[in-house]
């Protein structure tokens, strides 16, 4: 099969396509077969200061923040069915560039991010932003103000999802982006260039620019952007956080994860073993939320052992075009090391190693499904986040000693817990220092606020909480008592 050429030369800045001040360019290869699917422009310092600026100028005189909210809202609702329209170009491309099973890339890639655009649309459209308090005088007009010029940060392992997660409340609340999409993935990013294009979004609105580290660094610290919004590891997370504490600017930082999944003495391992390929296994391990370390009680511990490994077996290893596979490739050859890496540091640290732990032969970065029992709670394959599809299943005596392991690390971004009494598991829930959490199943809410605890990240995404990120409060002090909201 002939691989398309999606090469960019580009960077969408301003409402235009703008020829980069860097020569600097970065190859995109398919994760399935490591041949080339083109290249991507990657921005500089310069590059980035113009996007910023178009972003700036965007913000204090163009129309957007000042758009009636049914405009604002009718916009979105029209960027999103270009989105659509372009879907499946859109899964297929991210598919190729890291490796994510085709079922899982139309989802995450094109049908959540036209959702949450017009969950935003509809949001803003309720009345969210403006509303009048009486007061002691008379009234209070609390505006909820769009904050500025928006740093948006992107990873490669759900780039459509996580970018949309920023830039629909962004544009919503009335703010302007400068988008930097990963270089492993920066050729997707432009779909989202193209339909702005396409439906007239104004000028500077929404800029695309590619970049690696550097001028990465150099958009957070730009004197000209008003907030930071990024996704990616906590080691970067930390260091973007300092920057932005030392200018006193607004950050949300989505990091990583370590999420335990608790297995209950009464739980009906059927329903655990239905949603395993989902919870620990989905994007073949590429996910920030996956329950990488699964928690069993003695009594059921060879049988959870057992159905865990059953699920690794069960997945379809290949070409994530294909429909039936269920695993695909790791997004490149530096990562699939890395997490070989981790295998051969618990083969060496005594867990017992299931089945899985290699890699596959022939073309394209694949590991396979790896499961290891007796896994030491302190253990690097039980603390650090692997990010690949390597599960570590770790035996406790009782309820307490459940808790204290699943809250024994680092992160708390996501968890479950399989029980037959709900309950039940809505107690332990509560005693998990985690930002989301399961009981029996685990499935993001678009409705609801998302993020996490501890080295998981500041701040939340989704739901009307991720609308409030991107807004600051104005409080108008007025007499009279009967004003209407934006009058």
């Amino acid at each position: 099969m002939t691989v398309p050429d999606y090469t960019r030369q580009c960077l969408f800045i301003g409402g235009r396509w703008i020829v980069p001040h860097s020569t600097d360019t970065r190859p995109v290869y398919e994760a399935a077969t490591g041949e080339l699917l083109g290249t991507a422009p990657l921005a500089d310092a310069d590059d980035i200061d113009t996007a910023v600026c178009a972003a700036r100028a965007a913000f204090d005189s163009g129309p957007w923040p000042s758009m009636p909210v049914a405009e604002r809202a009718a916009m979105l609702r029209a960027w999103a069915a270009e989105l659509d329209r372009r879907g499946d170009f859109t899964a297929e491309l991210v598919t190729r560039e890291n490796g994510m099973p085709s079922a899982v890339s139309r989802g995450s890639n094109v049908s959540v991010p036209v959702a949450l655009l017009h969950r935003y649309a509809d949001l803003i459209e309720s009345g969210r932003l403006e509303e009048v308090r009486p007061s002691a005088r008379g009234a209070t007009i609390v505006r909820r103000a769009p904050v500025g010029v928006v740093a948006a940060i992107v990873p490669w392992n759900f780039p459509q999802l996580i970018a949309m997660a920023k830039i629909a409340p962004a544009l919503a609340a009335g703010c302007t982006v400068v988008v930097k999409p990963s270089p492993e993935t920066a050729l997707d990013a432009y779909v989202l260039a193209d339909a702005a294009e396409a439906v007239g979004l104004p000028d500077g609105v929404v800029n695309i620019v590619p970049a690696e580290r550097d001028a990465s660094a150099a958009l957070v610290a730009h004197p000209g952007v008003d907030k930071v919004s990024f996704t990616g590891s906590t080691g970067a997370g930390r260091h973007i956080g300092e920057v932005c504490g030392r200018l006193l600017r607004p950050v949300t930082l989505e990091l990583g994860g370590k999420s335990a999944s608790i297995v209950l003495d009464d739980a009906d391992l059927d329903v655990f073993a239905a949603q395993l390929a989902t919870t620990s296994f989905i994007n073949n391990g590429q996910a920030c939320v996956l329950h990488s370390r699964i928690l069993a009680p003695r009594a059921l511990y060879e049988e959870v052992v057992r159905t865990v490994a059953e699920t690794a077996r069960s997945l379809v290893v290949g070409n994530p075009l294909e429909p039936d596979v269920t695993c695909g490739p790791m997004v490149s050859q530096a990562h699939r090391d890395r997490v070989l890496g981790y295998i051969e540091a618990a083969r060496v640290s005594g867990a017992r190693l299931v089945t899985g732990g290699q890699a596959l032969d022939g073309a394209g970065w694949f590991v396979e499904p790896t499961v290891f029992a007796d896994v030491d709670p302190r253990s690097r394959l039980a603390q650090d986040e692997v990010f690949g599809p390597v599960v570590a299943v770790i035996p406790y005596e009782n309820l307490d000693d459940a808790v204290a392991i699943a809250n024994d690390n680092p992160y708390g971004l996501a968890g479950t817990v399989w029980t037959r009494d709900e309950d039940r598991g809505v107690e332990v829930a509560r005693r998990i220092r985690t930002g989301t959490f399961g009981v029996n199943y685990y499935q993001m809410d678009l409705g609801a606020p998302f993020g996490g605890t501890k080295s998981s990240g500041l701040g939340r995404e989704l739901g009307p909480e991720g609308l409030d990120a991107f807004v600051e409060y104005q409080s108008i002090y007025v007499e009279s008592r009967e004003r209407k909201v934006g009058a």
